[in-house]
């Protein structure tokens, strides 16, 4: 069962009108939350209900801020010298690896369909073998920052809660042991990185923001304040006078680096938020301008990280996907708009758009309309010995145009293996339909 989007809402007119359900919310909260919603919550946080009585009010404190005020001042006062960016950067990261010399076609032995769907599924588990290797300790999944412009910028290593997020959406459609394990990790990071009320943020220097937040909010959903829908006011509350979802979310005491090249509404963001809201009167507005974007070819300069069409098309289908029925007039629209970015050899740009725009066309279910058996052939002669898949640009500032850094760019060859792994998944079950 799907959860209402007023949660406690429910239950409070729910406790109103049956003293029965009231008695077992106040015994067994979550025991009883979980059984009216039919979901399953994390069992290492707690949950209390209050009763107030005409002679007793309750007051609840919102929980103390994980940064100190001395913390929370550097983290302003960062943002000019980038002294504090620097400190969110790691050891510099290795130069770019050259891609596999790439075979013509798979493996030899790999003839016939199932042949061909057997080396797929050794590919996967080879490419997670290889991800098990780059997670830190803590779950979290390395990015790599890096300048467009310059090559001879060092490169940093970077673990913000958006990366591990964006990674582990594209790893959940893995059954592989593995990927079960690495995303269970993983939840456990952005647990650990969450502010109160369930907002993220890319680095400590940068607002919260709504990219970070929602993909980090689909992947922790059992989490109580992710459940109850604690973060959905200030959510809702960050909209533009038009009803789409601003980016930033920028309050008095927050650092605001961004106000002098944001680009509000983008259309990831948005499809992001989509997704994790769902289909509701608070997200028409929203669903209504990436309908048009789409449908009109007016993509072009309308987001500020994702340049790339089908980056955008991803996106979207997922909250196709998941918000169901919302955007469900975009199915047919996006399956041309995605088929329509192919080359002569079918390919939808490098092996990471490719992947995106394979698990886009699954989303939308219009998989079947490109050869299967060649991009799995594809995906399998690229991959390294070691497992891994390339480094190749994921998300990023590619111009000046929206600031005077720019030309930022940030990817990795986890990142890549992550989406090419789903994008085998999703392969080798057409060859196996």
């Amino acid at each position: 069962m799907k959860k209402p989007f007023d949660v406690v809402d429910v239950l409070v007119s729910r406790a109103g009108e049956d003293d029965d359900f009231r008695e077992r919310l106040l015994a067994k909260p979550m025991e009883t939350i979980e059984g009216e919603f039919g979901v399953t919550m994390a069992k290492d946080h707690q949950i209390h209900v209050h009763e107030e009585t005409y002679s007793t009010t309750h007051v609840v404190l919102p929980p103390r801020s994980k940064f100190t005020e001395a913390e929370r001042e550097e983290a302003k006062n960062g943002a000019a010298s980038l002294d504090f960016l620097r400190k969110t950067l790691h050891n510099p990261a290795p130069p770019l690896r050259a891609p596999a010399l790439q075979r013509e076609k798979a493996p030899k032995h790999a003839t016939t369909t199932e042949e061909l769907a057997k080396a797929g599924r050794e590919s996967i588990r080879r490419g997670l073998v290889f991800l098990e290797s780059t997670i830190d300790e803590h779950g979290a999944w390395h990015c790599i920052r890096f300048n467009i412009a310059d090559p001879d910028i060092p490169r940093h290593f970077e673990k913000p809660p958006f990366v591990s997020a964006f990674c582990v959406l594209a790893l959940e459609c893995c059954e592989e042991a593995r990927a079960k394990v690495m995303c269970a990790a993983t939840k456990t990071y952005l647990v650990n990185t969450i502010e109160y009320p369930g907002f993220w943020r890319y680095y400590r220097h940068l607002p919260q923001d709504l990219d970070s937040t929602t993909l980090c909010s689909l992947v922790i959903d059992t989490h109580p304040w992710i459940l109850l829908g604690r973060n959905i006011p200030r959510i809702l509350a960050n909209r533009d006078e038009e009803g789409r979802f601003m980016t930033w979310i920028l309050e008095d005491d927050e650092p605001d680096v961004v106000s002098r090249f944001r680009l509000e509404a983008d259309p990831v963001v948005n499809a992001n938020v989509i997704a994790y809201l769902g289909d509701c009167p608070e997200t028409r507005d929203a669903q209504r301008w990436l309908e048009a974007l789409i449908t009109y070819g007016k993509l072009k300069g309308s987001s500020k990280w994702y340049p790339d069409e089908v980056a955008i098309y991803y996106a979207t289908a997922r909250a196709v996907m998941r918000a169901q029925p919302a955007l469900d007039r975009l199915r047919p629209i996006l399956a041309d708009r995605i088929l329509g970015l192919r080359d002569d050899k079918g390919n939808f740009g490098n092996l990471l758009q490719t992947a995106q725009g394979m698990s886009a066309l699954d989303n939308v279910g219009c998989l079947d309309r490109i050869d299967a058996k060649r991009q799995v052939e594809r995906f399998t002669s690229s991959q390294r010995e070691d497992g891994s898949w390339p480094e190749l640009l994921a998300f990023g500032d590619q111009t000046l145009k929206w600031g005077t850094v720019g030309r930022i760019g940030h990817g990795s060859e986890a990142v890549t293996s992550a989406f090419c792994i789903e994008a085998l998944e999703r392969l080798v079950a057409i060859l196996r339909a």
